[in-house]
């Protein structure tokens, strides 16, 4: 169990230092910064791709908290 618990301590720590990385950036974590979604929708699945579920479509980071 070792070695999972390493995995996810290095997982774990991995996301954090990308959240305060674009904290720092001010930027959203989701389309980290561009404001909308990169993925185009399919018929199984389909996404506004103008506009960014985290962020509501700014690409800010303060906006991304609220929602979170």
């Amino acid at each position: 169990m070792g070695l999972f618990s390493a995995i996810s301590a290095w997982t774990t720590a991995r996301q954090a230092k990308f959240l305060s990385s674009m904290e720092e950036n001010g930027t959203c974590p989701d389309c980290r910064g561009r404001g909308f979604n990169p993925y185009g929708a399919h018929e199984f699945y389909y996404a506004n791709m103008y506009e960014c579920p985290g962020c509501n479509g700014t690409g800010l980071f303060s906006d991304w908290s609220e929602s979170e």
